[in-house]
């Protein structure tokens, strides 16, 4: 179920789900749900199927209680846009979770602050810890790893003939980790593997590391 990686002597766990968790400091990191996005296009007439608002709650449910933090850090585009009738889903979930909340801001988090602080999550820019820098688009600073989201990546995997498959994943390079996105119907941006970069595969209940094979001097880019 998961993959672990050690980064400046802090163990990681990566999560099919598409969660980390940092063991040291008992914080789970998740990174663009995008909660009421379903909604969002089910009111402009796209064939989504309703189930996909409660597979959002029920993956969040399951990874809290498998990992069972102490504090849950989203890492930017938690709610996709302005409130809609999924808000109330998420009220009723924050009520039930123990853990302290924080949201890093993401560009799609255009939500009040007033309305994440009545439920007491604090929302902030950034966060830093331990030489770790807390994100919503990658950044790169010095003397900091940086974990963030926004880009949703996946890596294409190819088979015999023409066969291929495109899987979220983690990617990582010499000072980045990008988390993969965690919601449903998020959609992923497929990025070519970087010199010297890492990639993490989610495959159904687990999360495997893929060989590069054929590295590509070749760096991401997504509005």
């Amino acid at each position: 179920m998961t993959h672990t990686i050690i980064l400046k002597d802090h163990t990681f766990k990566m999560h099919f789900s598409g969660a980390l968790f940092w063991e040291e400091h008992s914080i789970l990191l998740i990174s663009d749900v995008h909660l009421g996005k379903v909604s969002h296009f089910r009111k402009y007439g796209a064939a989504v199927p309703q189930q996909a608002v409660q597979q959002n709650f029920e993956a969040l449910t399951a990874v809290v209680e498998h990992f069972k933090p102490k504090t849950i850090v989203f890492l930017g585009d938690l709610f996709h846009s302005a409130l809609n009738t999924e808000w109330l889903l998420f009220e009723n979930w924050v009520q039930k979770t123990a853990q302290e909340i924080i949201l890093v801001s993401g560009n799609h988090d255009i939500i009040s602050p007033l309305k994440y602080e009545a439920l007491n999550i604090k929302v902030i820019p950034e966060l830093t810890l331990d030489s770790f820098l807390l994100t919503h688009h990658p950044e790169e600073r010095d003397g900091f790893f940086n974990f963030s989201g926004h880009i949703h990546p996946a890596i294409k995997l190819s088979g015999l003939g023409r066969q291929s498959v495109r899987l979220p994943c983690f990617y990582k390079t010499e000072h980045q980790m990008i988390l993969p996105a965690f919601g449903e119907f998020t959609g992923t941006y497929t990025l070519e593997p970087c010199e010297g970069c890492e990639v993490y595969a989610l495959m159904g209940d687990a999360v495997l590391p893929v060989p590069i094979k054929e590295v590509k001097k070749k760096r991401f880019k997504r509005k």
